[in-house]
């Protein structure tokens, strides 16, 4: 893709700075070149993903990049003679192209999306509008491509999630509270190592009951795919289509509408339809031994954080701050992660995180002085 500028024998871009202007400041040339490296930076992202991703999907990435290039080509042509020395990309774009470059996930998507939401052209007398609009759409089209990812990991991702700070929170807070009552540093270690075999195992099962009982649930209000077969043999005059969509909520004279187009448009849909075009619309959820062993797995992880300390034989309060202090520290990384992947800010989730989980251990060390003394 071509990012320099005007075609050849093209007039000039409404960009170019009027005849007899005053030349650019050395502030604009720094600025200029700046959003020149990032929107290189950003197109390369957007044809990285794309070599990991196939049909409409690539096509979308591709004409993400493409787009981003006539941003470029903008600051090009307003750059001169000055596009030379090129800039670095900022530290953030940098680090979006690192993750494409090794992950190329939704979780670069999740990046994009914010990355495209900060664009700064709105309130930029030197872009164009349609730059700026660009942005804002673009900002969409990234929101779009990640949701599709987010479905198909948001299931197993909660169950992590959820399993992760439970098992961070649920032993920070009994070992503090067991440490605050006077316990001896074994009756600790092994509180907190049984805390986390049952409350791993507790988790992995009840995610599994309550994953499989919530796809039940959706299985059995989804539409019987076997009904469709007798849509050909209706009678037309007396059309008992309309009470299905009636008790769906339609009211009688949509109703109606929608069977006759359902009845005239039955046999076109049967030789046209591929079997192999249908998706689980409950892919949302996940399955139930996946969220289970995610829930499990992760519960696990998040447990034996706080163990650690009395694992390698700090005993007494510096144990309970060194705990404190790892589990902050993860609830951090979590609550960053879980704000990325969401497009919300991460610093906002991260500390959130914090206070929820600080809170929920400090009023159990409270109740372990309390019950100790």
């Amino acid at each position: 893709m071509t990012i320099s500028g005007n075609p050849p024998g093209a007039g000039p871009s409404s960009s170019s700075p009027p005849p007899g202007s005053a030349p650019p400041s050395a502030a604009d040339i720094r600025k200029w070149q700046q959003y020149l490296a990032d929107e290189r930076a950003v197109a390369s992202v957007y044809r990285r993903l794309a070599r990991r991703r196939s049909g409409e999907e690539q096509e979308i990435l591709l004409a993400l990049a493409e787009a981003e290039g006539r941003h470029a080509a903008h600051w090009e042509q307003l750059l001169g003679a000055h596009v030379e020395p090129p800039r670095r990309a900022s530290l953030r774009t940098r680090g979006l192209a690192f993750l494409a470059r090794h992950f190329g996930s939704v979780f670069v998507l999740a990046l994009a999306q914010r990355a495209e939401a900060r664009s700064p052209y709105a309130s930029d007398k030197d872009a164009t509008t349609a730059m700026a609009a660009d942005e804002r759409i673009h900002g969409e089209v990234v929101r779009g491509l990640a949701a599709r990812g987010r479905n198909r990991l948001s299931g197993t991702f909660r169950a992590a999630v959820f399993g992760a700070n439970d098992g961070l929170v649920s032993n920070l807070a009994l070992i503090l509270g067991i440490g605050a009552s006077g316990a001896s540093q074994e009756a600790v270690l092994v509180a907190g190592l049984a805390g986390l075999l049952a409350g791993a195992l507790s988790m992995g099962a009840g995610e599994y009951v309550s994953v499989r009982s919530q796809r039940e649930l959706l299985e059995a209000s989804a539409p019987d795919p076997l009904a469709r077969s007798a849509v050909p043999d209706l009678d037309v005059d007396a059309n008992e289509l309309t009470l299905v969509y009636r008790a769906r909520g339609m009211d009688p004279e949509s109703s109606a509408a929608r069977a006759a187009d359902v009845i005239a448009g039955i046999h076109q849909w049967e030789a046209s339809h591929d079997p192999a075009d249908d998706v689980d619309e409950h892919e949302a959820i996940g399955t139930g031994l996946r969220a289970a062993l995610s829930s499990f797995c992760f519960f696990a992880s998040g447990a034996v954080i706080p163990v650690l300390p009395y694992l390698f034989g700090v005993t007494g309060l510096a144990a309970q701050i060194e705990a404190a202090l790892l589990v902050g520290i993860a609830l951090l990384l979590t609550g960053a992660v879980v704000g990325l992947l969401s497009g919300g800010p991460p610093l906002r989730r991260a500390l959130r995180q914090l206070a929820i989980g600080y809170g929920a251990a400090a009023v159990t060390y409270g109740l372990g002085l309390l019950f100790g003394t």
